[in-house]
């Protein structure tokens, strides 16, 4: 009934009452360190998954996930390339653009991306149309001329909605006068607000024909853009599809145009897993003083246990399991705590905001106002495989130390 006696023993150090409470103390500051470290790191990754899913999101959302374009000066034959990319598999959108630098005179005068898209097309591709504050993306009529804005580039710019813009395109074009710039006037039809402040500050859209007119390209454009039923797989579907279309083209995926930018987004959350496990690391410290000064105190009972016949490495077990025993519970609390947190960190936050009566992160200032959570299960399981693993290591070296008593000292005084 006492098998296997080395946890039967342990468990009953758990639970017994303590002579020194100091040593109760302490290991219950260790267990509270331990819970405290495990839940800090759930919330932490998760909140940075979620804001890494959330920029992920406004970043695509106005970019593709794939680009079709062709190796000279724009893509001739864009209608055959588009029909190769939607035979594809994964791919479930695709649209031609132009896109240049051009200069825009409103009151002011800014630079700024123009991109000519398909309205109808464009659709299935990004969501700008449905990141429209003022006006309207159905405006976007060939032969109109109207303009789509960033609302900070409209600000900057001096434009409002119904207004004109002149676009100054990067060529010229002779005539009686002299050499003077290719330019257009535009009406402003729409403002939009992707959250991002590259885009809404940097980018203008207008219908592809005029862009076409606008920088006398013809037929050409610069590229076709797809959008994937999973955004993971864009490495593999532009691999094939370049295969497929043969060398005249040139694929790209979204994992190649913002890899810097997602490759720092990584380090840091490695970094903030690194700085953070070192709060469980000392707490597991914690747990090896707390369990020296345990073997200290039953030094006594651990001579007595020698000379029944316990083993070193019996009485090594014991210590093991009642440090692991500690940790396990210290895990198990910042693992329910952790995961409660992160599931409701926004809520949180609010509730501090009315507590303390400002705004932790207003929206005025910041894009992302709201602390977003990706929860996710497989980091749950590394935090609490990492934090066992460091309280199973803090408990080798009092357990070896308790392995070590020699009975005959240990009683010497008892």
């Amino acid at each position: 009934m006492f098998r296997p006696l080395e946890l039967f023993i342990g468990l009953r150090y758990t639970r017994a009452k303590r002579r020194n409470h100091f040593i109760s103390f302490i290991s219950m500051v260790s267990m509270l360190g331990i819970a405290l470290g495990v839940t800090a790191l759930i919330t932490v990754i998760s909140v940075m998954n979620g804001f890494e899913g959330e920029l992920r999101a406004r970043i695509l959302g106005m970019v593709s996930h794939a680009t079709v374009a062709g190796v000279g000066d724009g893509l001739q034959n864009w209608e055959a390339a588009l029909k190769t990319a939607k035979a594809q598999t994964h791919v479930v959108g695709a649209a031609p653009y132009i896109e240049r630098e051009a200069m825009l005179q409103g009151g002011r005068v800014s630079g700024a991306i123009l991109r000519g898209v398909e309205p109808t097309l464009e659709r299935e591709v990004s969501e700008i149309a449905d990141r429209i504050v003022e006006g309207s993306w159905d405006a976007l009529q060939p032969g109109e001329y109207g303009i789509v804005l960033g609302r900070e580039l409209a600000i900057w710019a001096g434009a409002e909605l119904g207004g004109d813009v002149l676009v100054y395109a990067p060529q010229v074009r002779a005539t009686p006068a002299g050499v003077l710039p290719q330019m257009r006037r535009f009406k402003v039809v729409g403002i939009f607000e992707a959250g991002m402040q590259e885009y809404d500050r940097g980018m203008a859209i207008i219908h592809v024909r005029d862009a076409a007119k606008l920088f006398r390209m013809g037929d050409k454009v610069t590229g076709v853009r797809l959008k994937l039923d999973d955004l993971f797989m864009a490495k593999r579907v532009s691999a094939d599809l370049a295969d497929t279309l043969g060398g005249f083209y040139r694929v790209r995926d979204w994992t190649r145009e913002h890899a810097n930018f997602f490759r720092a987004v990584q380090t840091e959350k490695t970094v903030m897993f690194i700085i953070l496990s070192l709060i469980v690391t000392v707490a597991a410290f914690n747990l090896v003083s707390s369990l020296v000064m345990l073997v200290t105190d039953k030094q006594g009972d651990i001579a007595i246990l020698r000379t029944l016949g316990l083993s070193p490495r019996s009485v090594m077990g014991v210590f093991v399991v009642q440090g692991t025993i500690i940790g396990l519970v210290g895990i198990v609390l910042g693992s329910v705590g952790g995961v409660l947190l992160a599931e409701n960190v926004t809520n949180v936050m609010r509730f501090l905001e009315s507590m303390l009566g400002f705004e932790l992160m207003p929206a005025d200032m910041y894009y992302i106002s709201d602390l977003p959570s990706d929860l996710r299960w497989d980091d749950v399981t590394t935090i609490i495989g990492m934090a066992l693993a460091l309280c199973l290591i803090a408990t080798l070296y009092p357990a070896w130390r308790a392995a070590r008593t020699h009975p005959v000292e240990a009683l010497r005084y008892e």
